[in-house]
């Protein structure tokens, strides 16, 4: 690689590498004078209203696989214990 080929990756995998820090430890876009914006400021009314909505349907989807994942777990051992019965014969 030229030098100015390895340059460019590298300023690449910078950028990456200090984003998903950023991601990772909360970080937002910072706002003017390098400030950090809360959740709320900046964000419309709709979108208040969006992000509400899209929160509860996110809980009412985890309620829902939670119990799947019951029904699933109690056939799996009711099944089991039909086979089981079936052996003993």
């Amino acid at each position: 690689m030229h030098s100015g080929q390895m340059t460019a990756v590298l300023i690449v995998m910078i950028v990456m590498i200090a984003s998903i820090a950023r991601a990772r430890y909360g970080y937002g876009r910072s706002g003017r004078f390098g400030r950090y914006r809360s959740d709320d400021e900046g964000i419309s009314a709709q979108e208040r209203v969006e992000n509400l909505r899209l929160r509860d349907e996110v809980r009412e989807l985890k309620e829902r696989i939670k119990v799947l994942e019951r029904i699933t777990v109690e056939k799996e051992n009711s099944l089991a214990n039909e086979i089981e019965s079936l052996r003993d014969r």
